[in-house]
Parts: structure tokens; C-alpha cells; sequence
């Protein structure tokens, strides 16, 4: 039985470990912002990057601009970009909170504070007494030896 409760005790702690890396994880996955490039050519996705900007295909063309020349040439080549915003509402100022909220924070932070107030001196209740006279060694009466 004393297995099975160990066990037991071990296994919540691990579920606990691990339900708190997960909660960490999405919040950090909820809050981070991050863009996705993507660069097509033609109507093909040819290139997606994360974080920064798609290279291409190698193939955009830029307009010439020879003398004499005015033929325009229509690029086959895209880029997209797709933004994703993260969730800015984590950070609360104290200053929104109302009146009673303010008073909550603030005796709960009090109180946990003198929580763990320490005394400042050992305190004895039998520092004044005096002890007791010893008239026989009664531990010397109780004794019994086994031979």
C-alpha cells in the first residue's frame, strides 16, 4: 500500500511539472507576434519563411529602362505576407483597478508579509523556575537487567 501511495505521489508531481510547462507554452505561444512570407510564382507557393523575408524564386524581373524602349514587362512573381499579432491584454496596470481591487491586492500583500514574521528572541517559559532537588537517582530504581 505504502508502493501505491508513493507512486501515486510521484506521478501528480510529474503531471503538475508537466501541466505547468504546458500552461507556459501556450501562454508564450499566445502572447509572441510573428510574421509568415510567403513568395509565389505563378499561382505555386515556391518559398515560406518564418521571421523574416522569403528569398524568391530567382526569376522577378525588373522593368528595363533602355533608351528607346518603352515595352513593359509584366512580373509572374508575388509576395505575401501574412501577420499574425500575439495578445498585448496580459499586462494590467495598476491603474485600472478599481477601489476594492486596489484594497484586495494590498492587504493580501500585507498579510502575506507577516506571514512569515520571525519572533525576536527565544522565548522560555521554565527560565525562572528552578530545578528540582535530586534525592535519589530514580533511574537507577527502574533499572532491570536480564541475565
Amino acid at each position: 500500500m505504502l508502493k501505491f501511495y508513493t507512486f501515486a505521489l510521484s506521478m501528480k508531481q510529474i503531471f503538475h511539472k508537466i501541466s505547468s510547462f504546458l500552461m507556459a507554452i501556450v501562454v508564450l505561444f499566445s502572447t509572441m507576434s510573428f510574421t509568415i512570407d510567403m513568395h509565389y510564382c505563378g499561382d505555386n507557393l515556391v518559398e515560406t519563411a518564418i521571421f523574416h523575408k522569403a528569398k524568391g524564386c530567382g526569376m522577378e524581373m525588373e522593368n528595363p529602362s533602355t533608351e528607346g524602349c518603352s515595352v513593359k514587362v509584366k512580373d509572374c512573381c508575388s509576395d505575401e505576407q501574412l501577420i499574425v499579432d500575439g495578445q498585448d491584454e496580459l499586462n494590467i496596470s495598476f491603474d485600472t483597478l478599481s477601489f476594492d481591487q486596489q484594497l484586495f491586492v494590498a492587504s493580501f500583500v500585507y498579510t502575506y508579509i507577516n506571514l512569515f514574521e520571525s519572533l525576536d528572541k527565544k522565548v522560555v517559559s521554565y527560565e525562572e523556575y528552578r530545578p528540582p532537588l535530586v534525592v535519589r537517582q530514580i533511574y537507577k530504581l527502574d533499572e532491570t537487567y536480564l541475565i
